[in-house]
């Protein structure tokens, strides 16, 4: 029964995922972190419930090949050229950096260069899939930090590629020349460059072929087929799986399929990447962590601390204030699930030695976990540091002449558009924003804006907050929101306050830090939705208005409780029920121009009733059987909701 062990070890995996991602969603924590505890636990050197890791180990290659294949599908071409200069101005300097210094240290410690180059490699590399679900849980994927730290993320996975393609070089004897050197990189590059041209030449088009059979298990297979084959291929080439699975990411990532394909891999992407993480806790050896401690802890420290400084000083470098980079260092100093792909390949290539190797995979899985707990105490203290930042001269300049002035904290797409009506009706306002592109970018077109962090108080009293009228938060950070928010009111109580947020929920706080007014975009949505639906029904404007009123009131209270009193609503099924009046405009080209109401035959067609005709400003009422219907005439038709929809579909000319 011994071959078929792997099922068995599969079973207790999945059965201890289940109450995992239960378990850690209800606290908060990517279960990717519960994953590698769980491993541990049921591994060789936790209770033994695994004790043989090597069959797992080809489970958790095709989850990394899943993983990889999606996020070349998210990263998308045209993705990277949208941000290609944040990924050369922050990710590239980042990695290179953190490879040089990392390795350097590691060097010191007599470990030959080759090693330390590879370890400074692995150090480089964050987790993608921890920090995106941590900013996506939050809110905060849109913050500055946020886009700063997408930007180091791709810049990271895209950088995954060359490393691999660095492995055999790395390992290569000591007689190897440059030459050799060279031809290897060559021999790689091209066969990475005819594998992609190949792919995404030949690929959409089978696969387009295949979803006009409207077959989706030929469809899912095919993919499968696709995303496997290109991985095995890269593999036959001396490359790696994970390389060709990102490869047949990126090269559907522009075609129409996307995304079916992503929705038909996603479930077995999610199921395989739990085989892999809990891999990675199966390969802890626990009696070596207990053993050195104190030296794992020093080393897990070591790695949180370097890479922060490092990302804290490229942040700096590219004009950000000190507290932005103190968070983005700080939520990108784990090391990621790439560092531990690309170990288990060093290991093929013998470029790391058996103690170097349990040191560094207990210390990188300390980071991970530490991640989620550090990502919540990150806020105070890059507030804490944001307080040591000098301000720049152009902020020093209080604008003293602003009075009642509106105080406008980002300029995304509702500071824009805030900032164009304020500016049409004669309002003045300053906007306050952290992007020095943007800065910059404005200031060319004559916008009153200025470079600053709204969650300082010297900002805000060079905004001239005490004699403004209103301050509209509208960023999407929700930890500065009420940072600044409570600083605002402090400075000036008088002021009016307007804050968008995304969720409902949010809205308590930040009443209770006082805001006057606030905008959640969630419930907002729903709205339009609600408007757009009795629109459709022919509810009555004013019936509508009252509904939103009603729904808006006291906080939109009556949508944050199942208990709300339906009676507060006015009752649409009688409105329902009732008739109406409702207009129609006859365009030049209606095929009934010319026709007497006679001719038209409304009421025996759809049980309606014109009871005007609105010609030239003037209202003919009560028009007769003989009465044309003249181009550019508005009738006044009354019936029930149903039979008025009938009428307009008749006049538009759908039914006869």
């Amino acid at each position: 029964m011994q071959q078929f062990a792997i099922i068995k070890d599969i079973v207790i995996i999945l059965l201890v995922s289940i109450p995992i991602i239960y378990l850690f969603k209800k606290i908060n924590i990517p279960s990717i972190v519960g994953f590698l505890i769980a491993g541990v636990i049921i591994g060789p050197h936790g209770f033994m419930l695994i004790s043989e890791i090597r069959q797992i180990e080809v489970m958790a290659e095709i989850g990394v090949i899943f993983l990889l294949f999606t996020i070349g599908l998210e990263v998308s071409f045209n993705r990277l050229m949208k941000m290609k200069r944040l990924l050369l101005i922050a990710g590239v300097p980042q990695i290179l950096l953190t490879i040089i210094l990392s390795g350097l240290i590691f060097y010191l410690f007599d470990i030959n260069i080759k090693r330390s180059i590879f370890l400074g490699m692995l150090v480089s590399l964050s987790s993608t899939a921890i920090v995106l679900k941590l900013f996506s849980e939050k809110n905060q994927l849109e913050s500055p930090h946020g886009r700063i730290s997408l930007g180091i993320l791709i810049s990271q996975d895209l950088a995954v590629v060359p490393m691999f393609l660095l492995l055999p070089i790395l390992s290569a004897s000591e007689k190897s020349t440059i030459i050799d050197i060279v031809r290897q990189l060559v021999f790689a590059f091209a066969a990475i460059a005819v594998i992609i041209l190949a792919a995404k030449i030949l690929m959409p088009k089978i696969l387009f072929q295949l979803a006009k059979l409207q077959m989706r298990e030929v469809f899912t297979i095919g993919i499968m087929l696709f995303v496997l084959g290109t991985a095995y291929l890269t593999h036959s080439l001396g490359l790696s799986f994970a390389l060709g699975a990102f490869i047949a990411g990126l090269t559907l990532s522009e075609s129409d399929l996307s995304h079916q394909v992503t929705s038909d891999i996603l479930p077995l992407k999610d199921v395989f990447n739990s085989v892999f993480f809990v891999s990675i806790g199966l390969l802890l050896n626990f009696n070596f962590v207990i053993q050195y401690f104190s030296e794992l802890t020093a080393v897990t420290a070591g790695i949180i601390l370097l890479k922060s400084l490092i990302i804290i000083l490229i942040v700096k470098l590219i004009k950000y204030p000190l507290r932005v980079a103190v968070l983005t260092g700080l939520i990108l100093s784990q090391i990621g699930e790439f560092s531990f792909v690309l170990m288990q390949a060093g290991k093929a290539y013998n470029l790391i030695e058996a103690d170097v190797y349990n040191s560094f995979l207990a210390a990188s899985i300390f980071t991970m976990i530490i991640a989620p707990f550090l990502f919540e105490i990150t806020p105070v203290i890059a507030h804490k540091f944001g307080r040591f930042d000098p301000m720049k001269d152009s902020e020093k300049i209080i604008k003293k002449e602003l009075t009642d002035h509106v105080i406008i904290a980002g300029f995304g797409l509702n500071g824009k558009n805030l900032a164009r009506v304020l500016k049409e009706t004669g309002i003045r306002y300053l906007v306050i924003e952290l992007n020095p592109e943007t800065i910059r970018a404005e200031k060319e077109k004559g916008e009153n804006i200025i470079y600053g962090d709204i969650t300082r108080e010297d900002i805000l009293h060079a905004s001239n907050l005490e004699k403004a009228n209103i301050i509209v938060f509208a960023i999407s950070d929700p930890s500065s929101t009420k940072i600044a928010l409570r600083l605002a009111k402090k400075l000036n109580p008088s002021i009016y306050t307007v804050v968008r947020t995304r969720y409902i929920n949010e809205i308590d706080d930040l009443s209770h830090l006082g805001a006057d007014s606030v905008i959640p975009e969630e419930f907002e949505t729903s709205l339009q939705i609600f408007s757009k639906v009795l629109e459709r029904y022919h509810i009555p404007l004013n019936v509508i208005m009252r509904q939103v009123a009603i729904l808006r009131g006291e906080a939109y209270s009556l949508m944050r409780t199942d208990t709300a009193d339906i009676n507060s609503f006015v009752h649409l099924n009688e409105i329902l029920a009732a008739g109406l009046t409702e207009t129609y405009y006859v365009n030049e080209d209606n095929i009934h121009v010319g026709k007497t109401l006679r001719e038209l035959n409304l009421r025996a067609k759809t049980d309606t009733t014109i009871i005007a005709i609105v010609r030239s400003e003037k209202t003919i009422s009560n028009p007769t059987s003989r009465e044309q219907i003249l181009a550019k005439d508005t009738l006044v038709i009354t019936g029930t909701h149903k039979a008025v929809d009938t009428a307009f579909d008749y006049l538009n000319g759908n039914i006869k």
